[in-house]
């Protein structure tokens, strides 16, 4: 029997509403696949949300976001609105409803097609067979939501501060996030850290090595975010899970998705207690983009397959839409970030409507 579900949609800026209109249309097709029903309410956050009510988080947004089964979300920010001031930009409606929503987990899984070899700037004996690993990222602790500030010195003139502080409890949290999904793929948490320095790191290692006794199936081990940055491009194949804080793992999932060929190709989802999630795919607004039908969907797409995945419980669907993008890949279809000699180079739009066509005839 089908079900319903009611999914708050963000679209953004930049290129923002048309590849999360494709994910749209991609949810359509499985919904009327799978005899499913999902209802969307159309929000603002952003710098769209800026021009229209004056603050990049509207109150209304988050109560609406409360009240869903999930939230999808393209992407924020742009060149016209970087002349405001810090807390007034675009891009703190993300930290915003990360905090507000409580979605303190944060999945970015980092995998390469074997259709994309080519376009991986590793070489052929790094990558092997593909890439699988996944970023566990603490998401609303850290230095991006510790005190900060700026404050004037006699002899120095201006100084600006931002403060790591993590807790037991916020480090615990995210620690069995990574060991539970480790547990189900290949056993390994490399936790990241600083603990050479930091006297956050310390607590940190301290925590994640405590729990770790829960998951004795699970093998840890400790690597300095400095070594992890280069060991990504050197060895990536060691790597399963990774756990990491807030600002290192924002750095070490995008590193992460570039040696998957392109930062376009690859999903998060940003989790709280129980089923809700923030979907979104990690790449940014690209403005220089929009409009021109030629940014890559993919990865909000896959986006909305983990939202299936997580929030919903439909594991079905959402290895209907993966295996759906794989057969278009496989058929030699290809946005301008991924392209490659002898390929057939498609818009948005038409990228959206083949991944369409191949979960129909998948099903």
């Amino acid at each position: 029997m089908g079900k319903s579900y009611r999914i708050a949609v963000i679209p953004g800026d930049g290129i923002g509403p048309e590849i999360v209109s494709q994910a749209l249309r991609v949810l359509d097709r499985v919904a009327a696949t799978y005899g499913h029903d999902f209802e969307y309410k159309e929000l603002l956050a952003g710098g769209c949300a800026i021009d229209a009510t004056g603050e990049a988080l509207p109150e209304a947004t988050v109560a609406e976001c409360r009240t869903s089964d999930a939230v999808l979300l393209g992407a924020v920010g742009g060149e016209k609105w970087d002349h405001l001031p810090g807390e007034q930009r675009p891009e703190m409606a993300l930290l915003g409803l990360r905090s507000r929503l409580g979605l303190y987990a944060n999945l970015r899984p980092a995998f390469l097609f074997k259709q994309l070899c080519a376009a991986c700037p590793l070489k052929p004996e790094i990558i092997g067979e593909g890439l699988d690993l996944l970023v566990v990222r603490e998401l609303t602790g850290g230095i991006y939501f510790g005190p900060r500030g700026r404050r004037a010195t006699a002899e120095r003139g201006q100084e600006a501060f931002d403060t790591e502080v993590y807790s037991e409890a916020e480090v615990e949290r995210i620690a069995r996030v990574a060991f539970e999904i480790a547990s189900g793929r290949r056993r390994r948490v490399t936790n990241v850290d600083k603990a050479n320095v930091l006297e956050s790191s310390r607590l940190w290692r301290a925590v994640v090595t405590r729990v770790a006794a829960d998951y004795p199936e699970v093998e840890l081990n400790h690597m300095y975010v400095d070594n992890a940055a280069m060991q990504l491009v050197r060895n990536p194949q060691q790597f399963d899970v990774i756990l990491t804080t807030n600002m290192f793992g924002d750095i070490l999932s995008d590193e992460a998705s570039m040696i998957t060929g392109s930062i376009g190709m690859l999903p998060s989802a940003s989790l709280g207690q129980g089923n809700f999630g923030l979907y979104e795919p990690v790449h940014g607004s690209a403005p220089d983009l929009a409009g021109q039908d030629r940014a890559n969907p993919i990865a909000t797409v896959l986006s909305a397959a983990m939202m299936l995945r997580y929030s919903f419980g439909l594991t079905q669907e959402a290895e209907a839409i993966a295996s759906a993008v794989e057969q278009v890949l496989a058929a030699g279809y290809r946005t301008g970030d991924i392209m490659s000699p002898g390929q057939t180079l498609v818009g948005t739009g038409q990228m959206g409507q083949l991944i369409c066509e191949q979960i129909t005839k998948g099903a």
